[in-house]
């Protein structure tokens, strides 16, 4: 997929030296061992979805333990001219949220010109399995993401419910409370297509 044509250009662009950056440490890789799969969630992904909610890190993991080069930040100047930096989270953890046990499997190639994708292979999580991801913390933030994917149509109710409990059923511990985040989740979602203005035919 190409990113969302309202997408920050000056964010594309560090995003793509970022992921350049770690493509260029693949280049003596074994070719048996290529393509390395690197699977992007959070705000990063909600940006390139959606051209909304500039992020100032990338949430992602691997397809094959990969040991990072060090410089990964770019500082770069915003629309406005103001400084913006942007990192790679070191610390994401794709354990303590809520992810279904194909989500990877169904994430979607992102195209970013320069970079090879038979080196890196960047992908996106879908826009439902972005979703889902969101119903783990749900504070204000996520909500507002997941109205973002709905309101362009790239979830809705039906499927976030279905994807969610099937994510869920993997899970241990102490559930109602993400069960309570689904819910409400689908709700606002209901009600953001009643509100919304019907086609013509």
């Amino acid at each position: 997929m190409q990113p969302n044509r309202h997408v920050r250009p000056e964010f594309l662009a560090a995003f793509r030296e970022l992921a350049g950056r770690i493509a260029s440490t693949l280049a003596h890789v074994p070719k048996r061992m290529l393509p390395v799969k690197m699977y992007v969630a959070g705000g990063a992904a909600l940006h390139l979805y959606t051209g909304e909610r500039l992020s100032d890190d990338i949430d992602a993991t691997f397809s094959h333990r990969i040991a990072l080069p060090d410089d990964l930040e770019v500082s770069y100047k915003g629309a406005d001219g103001t400084a913006e930096l942007l990192y790679f989270d070191r610390q994401y953890n794709d354990t303590l949220g809520l992810l279904h046990e194909d989500a990877y499997d169904d994430s979607i190639p992102l195209k970013l010109d320069g970079l090879d994708p038979a080196l890196l292979d960047v992908r996106l999580l879908s826009p439902l399995d972005l979703a889902v991801s969101k119903l783990g913390r749900f504070a204000e933030q996520d909500r507002d993401d997941i109205v973002s994917l709905a309101k362009l149509k790239l979830v809705d109710s039906s499927g976030l419910r279905t994807r969610a409990q099937a994510a869920l059923a993997g899970y241990v511990g102490d559930t109602n409370r993400v069960r309570g985040s689904i819910e409400i989740a689908c709700r606002i979602l209901d009600d953001l297509q009643k509100r919304s203005p019907k086609r013509r035919t």
